[in-house]
């Protein structure tokens, strides 16, 4: 996210967190959760690795609370101010404050007192489950001949895959294969496909494509756990239901970084603008260098294959249709900053893949590869959250 954008995009995240009609605490606190991690102004790895631990924390403490006399309400508050100020110190006055008005909706009593103490201690078991998820300092070597200059940007977490994930067993397990050889008819397939669609002057690109590849420019966790609230608040959902979903989802999406970020920094593949400014140095005569080639939305600070959006929509999307349970799925629905809080709607969880996948397509951002890899990966976590998750299937 650039620093200079902010204004707008924090303005237009005040609109899509307004106040909607409301379902129950835990889908309340979850878009309370996603505008106080856009204030904090922080990357989406570690927004979204906040996220998880919230939404764990919460779960925890509805379980916790419907075992004995406590309110779970007050509970969830207190799950959420514990485990947010551990985070975000610097957003305890946004945190104590959406805390308090939680609080001011529950009757005073004995059953308050206890849903507090209960959501306190279980968000303090979390974060001690997870003080082992340390991150290592960075590290990351440029690649250059002495001498040389090379961009002195820093590039993003290259040492996200040494954490310690909550469902896989350790961040290589979904690695995907290598992405196609430059001197494959898969690589200018690809290679022409963003050349054609992701250029920020293509004639290719329908208007409907750009505004979805606008629409996916954000990728902090609101946007996908919009889609999420959009079944929570589906009828006859329940409290207890609805926080296992959050903490499911919560937690595959943050392992769905840690396998991404493996991935990336594995492989190390050029993005778009990169390769295709840089097309005669490939050895493949079906690609064409472009000198000023520039794609519609500014290329992220690490290498791009797979594509984490990809995963993480994919991700999202099989844990979603587990929950479903064969009921059919209302209207999917979301909104973005960088579309100025405009929703978009899909009818079905696999139209919602698709649109994000080509929509970093049709950005300029990744090559079709690494979206049918991030894919493949975020079927194969979101199976994973599913068999473990506790959810009721």
């Amino acid at each position: 996210m650039k620093l200079n954008r902010l204004p707008a995009l924090l303005a237009a995240a005040a609109v899509i967190a307004a106040p909607i009609a409301r379902a129950d605490a835990i889908t309340d606190w979850n878009q309370t959760s996603g505008a106080i991690i856009t204030e904090a102004r922080i990357g989406t790895p570690p927004a979204i690795r906040i996220m998880a631990v919230v939404q764990t924390a919460a779960r925890d403490a509805v379980e916790a609370a419907q075992r004995r006399d406590a309110s779970a309400e007050a509970a969830i508050a207190a799950a959420h101010r514990i485990s947010f100020v551990r985070h975000l110190p610097a957003q305890q006055p946004r945190i104590d404050a959406a805390y308090q008005a939680a609080l001011a909706l529950i009757a005073d009593g004995p059953a308050k007192s206890a849903g507090i103490a209960t959501g306190e201690a279980a968000a303090n078991a979390v974060l001690a489950a997870r003080a082992d998820d340390v991150i290592a300092g960075e590290a990351y070597r440029p690649h250059a001949s002495a001498g040389a200059y090379v961009p002195t940007a820093a590039v993003a977490v290259p040492q996200w895959s040494q954490r310690k994930p909550w469902l896989l067993a350790f961040a290589a397990q979904v690695r995907p294969a290598a992405p196609p050889s430059l001197a494959s008819d898969a690589w200018a397939r690809d290679f022409n496909e963003v050349k054609d669609f992701g250029g920020r002057n293509s004639t290719r690109r329908s208007a409907e494509q750009t505004e979805a590849a606008r629409f996916w420019d954000y990728s902090l966790p609101a946007i996908y756990h919009g889609v999420v609230r959009s079944v929570a608040q589906a009828p006859n959902r329940d409290l207890a239901a609805n926080a296992r979903l959050f903490a499911t989802v919560a937690q595959a999406m943050d392992d769905a970084m840690i396998a991404v970020f493996d991935a990336k920094y594995h492989y190390k593949l050029w993005r778009p603008v990169t390769a295709i400014r840089n097309a005669d140095q490939d050895g493949n005569d079906a690609t064409q260098r472009e000198a000023n080639w520039t794609p519609l939305i500014d290329a992220p600070m690490h290498p791009e294959y797979p594509s984490g959006h990809s995963i993480l929509a994919t991700t999202v999307a099989t844990v979603l249709k587990a929950e479903a349970k064969g009921v059919a799925l209302p209207v999917l629905s979301t909104s973005s900053p960088t579309a100025k809080g405009v929703p978009r709607r899909w009818a079905s969880l696999d139209e919602f893949v698709r649109e994000v996948s080509d929509a970093r397509v049709h950005g300029g951002i990744h090559f079709r590869s690494a979206t049918d890899a991030g894919e493949a990966m975020g079927k194969r976590i979101g199976e994973l959250a599913v068999q473990g998750g506790g959810m009721p299937f």
